[in-house]
């Protein structure tokens, strides 16, 4: 099979086109900074797949914001109205989106892919997001959304930047630490994406079945590279490095994947301990 991947080159493209090489599948890569040559390259293509997106990772200032909505909806937008002008388009899009979507709001009532959306700027720019992706569904194409939440792998996501810390014994819970994780082995997250590649359709939650809260995350990868957690992020420190963005790690999320299991997906790793034992081993 030949698969498309546009943000090829990022954390979760490069497992991705990893793991397709891996069993035989043919891998293009592109960009959607040029959405026209990345509806040309995706000719042939049976499936493709639409990562790109400017990092959430950062202080959200108003230019951040303004790349992020760029990346995700206007360029996704252009991208497909070029994939209308193309003959052989793929039968199939899967399109990236985020947990974001359900809003950054206090509760322990578990969110699934039936749940509405939230009113904070992320939610309203997965919403958008995926609107695009519905818009590829005019075309007579698949369509699958995969909400992503945070993404535990060694080379990036949440976890590269979290594991230098608490190998030198400078981790600690943020804020209260009451706050839901929502999070995922990238090997899960490359899962749900090919699961998603070979034929699943609709909204998919790309989050392990038990998540967990800030607290038990800090404790357990704590316990996995034997070092102490005694050193918290104040509510206000998050605030100043992320600014509005940082109610991603204050608020928090507790996301289920009800839909994805019942499409027949099977998670690696749905515990956290044994998918950080994989990942620090």
């Amino acid at each position: 099979m030949r698969v498309t991947i546009l943000g090829a080159t990022g954390f979760i493209g490069r497992h991705l086109g990893a793991a397709l090489r891996a069993r035989g599948d043919e891998v293009v890569e592109s960009s959607l900074r040029d959405p026209a040559r990345a509806a040309e390259a995706s000719a042939g293509s049976a499936v493709v797949v639409n990562l790109a997106g400017a990092p959430v990772a950062v202080r959200w200032t108003e230019a951040a914001k303004r790349a992020m909505t760029t990346s995700r909806v206007d360029l996704s937008r252009a991208y497909i109205d070029a994939l209308a002008r193309i003959e052989d388009r793929p039968s199939a899009y899967v399109g990236g989106s985020a947990i974001g979507y359900y809003g950054y709001r206090r509760t322990d009532v578990p969110f699934d892919e039936s749940s509405p959306p939230g009113d904070d700027f992320l939610a309203r720019l997965c919403v958008a997001w995926e609107a695009e992706a519905d818009r590829a569904g005019t075309l007579g194409v698949r369509v699958a959304k995969i909400r992503t939440g945070l993404v535990l792998g060694r080379d990036g996501g949440v976890l590269g930047k979290l594991l230098p810390l608490f190998r030198l014994g400078l981790g600690g819970g943020v804020a209260s630490g009451g706050q839901w994780y929502s999070w995922i082995h990238v090997d899960d997250e490359v899962g749900v994406l090919l699961h998603a590649i070979d034929g699943a359709d609709g909204v998919l939650n790309a989050t392990a079945p038990n998540p967990v809260t800030n607290r038990d995350f800090t404790h357990a990868l704590g316990r996995a590279v034997h070092r102490p957690t005694i050193f918290p992020v104040p509510a206000f420190a998050a605030a100043l490095m992320l600014g509005e963005g940082g109610t991603v790690l204050t608020e928090g999320q507790r996301v289920v994947p009800r839909r994805t299991l019942e499409s027949g997906y099977v998670f690696r790793y749905p515990a956290l301990n044994e998918a950080l034992r994989a990942l620090v081993a």
